[in-house]
């Protein structure tokens, strides 16, 4: 691992106190290739080769080629499984598992607009199917990842999102069906703990980003470093006066990882970084500048913009994670954006 991302690995560690539970325990990680399962996976190896924590992964994922190219150096490791299935179909994995993360889900915009049966039911029938096994097989806890996208519009004109509160969505729209199917992901989550005594707490994460992101992912910032590192002009396709709440991939996982330790029974927590709030032409604006390049404006296609989110400011509250959970963000959104770019470039 470049020595960087190995820095961003021990910070995330460093941000998650009482990591040690983790020792000699089995994780259960759907969405192994992405952003998020895949920094997850990193982490616990990387705890298993320096620190002696024997943490199994099962690494969940619809193709054996993707993640045997993304953990090449893990195949042959005793603590590193594979389970080759598609969440939308029930879990047959037959083997002890203690804690479950639920990364799967389409997060990508195009997806959203190309994929939208996809998108709807990898967040309900995937999320039913994880729930289903974690009751089978008695998991001490799972966690599902949810969004910022559950708010919607900021009707309300709110400064920030808490816990508690929702925005408009219109339901009659293309774009809708990741949102409301996360909402229906979360009242599932209730569900099963209600009839089923299951052990779940949920994050809403804001716009994620790192290293780790997936090459061919859509949404606004990826594309926006995909041109820096390619010494491009960004093209922003708005006005880019959108005021969003952004997270460094570290501190996303140093949270979650303290929500699966300490997060309350079906509790909800908003993970963020109020150093990271920022408007997305300001965002362009920061990357074109470490990339000596410029950014201009265009007009989307009708399919990009079906699947643009209509929010415009949705900036969350995370004074609950710090309160509860005892941890904080370490980087800013200058930093993240620095070591992202050093590291994938």
């Amino acid at each position: 691992m470049r020595e960087l991302y190995v820095e961003d690995i021990k910070t995330s560690i460093k941000d998650c106190k009482n990591i040690d539970v983790f020792k000699n325990k089995v994780i259960f990680i759907t969405g192994a290739n992405g952003l998020i399962g895949s920094f997850i996976i990193d982490l616990f190896m990387y705890l298993n080769n320096n620190e002696n924590y024997n943490t199994t992964i099962i690494a969940n994922s619809r193709s054996i080629e993707k993640l045997e190219k993304r953990f090449s150096n893990y195949i042959k490791n005793k603590n590193f499984k594979y389970y080759i299935a598609d969440i939308n179909e029930p879990i047959k994995y037959e083997e002890r598992v203690d804690y479950i993360i639920n990364c799967a889900s389409n997060t990508h915009p195009l997806q959203y607009s190309t994929d939208p049966i996809n998108t709807i039911m990898t967040n309900i029938k995937g999320t039913d199917n994880i729930l289903r096994f974690a009751a089978k097989i008695k998991a001490k806890k799972a966690l599902f990842i949810s969004s910022v996208e559950i708010y919607g519009e900021n009707v309300n004109n709110v400064e920030r999102f808490k816990e508690n509160q929702m925005g408009y969505i219109d339901c009659n729209s293309l774009r809708a069906g990741y949102n409301e199917s996360k909402r229906a992901g979360e009242a599932l989550c209730q569900a099963y703990i209600e009839s089923k005594g299951l052990d779940i707490s949920i994050v809403r994460l804001p716009r994620v980003y790192g290293p780790s992101v997936k090459r061919d992912d859509t949404k606004a910032m990826s594309q926006f470093i995909n041109k820096a590192l390619a010494k491009e002009d960004i093209v922003l396709k708005s006005d880019g006066n959108q005021y969003f709440s952004y997270l460094y991939v570290a501190d996303a996982v140093s949270g979650l990882l303290r929500t699966l330790i300490a997060g309350k029974k079906g509790d909800v927590y908003n993970l963020g970084n109020i150093e990271s709030d920022i408007r997305l032409k300001d965002l362009a604006k920061k990357i074109a500048n470490i990339a000596g390049t410029e950014v201009i404006f265009d007009i989307p296609s009708e399919k990009e913009q079906r699947g643009y989110s209509k929010a415009t400011i949705a900036r969350l509250d995370y004074s609950k994670a710090v309160k509860e959970l005892n941890w904080s963000p370490s980087y800013s959104i200058d930093e993240g954006l620095k070591r992202m770019i050093e590291i994938l470039s």
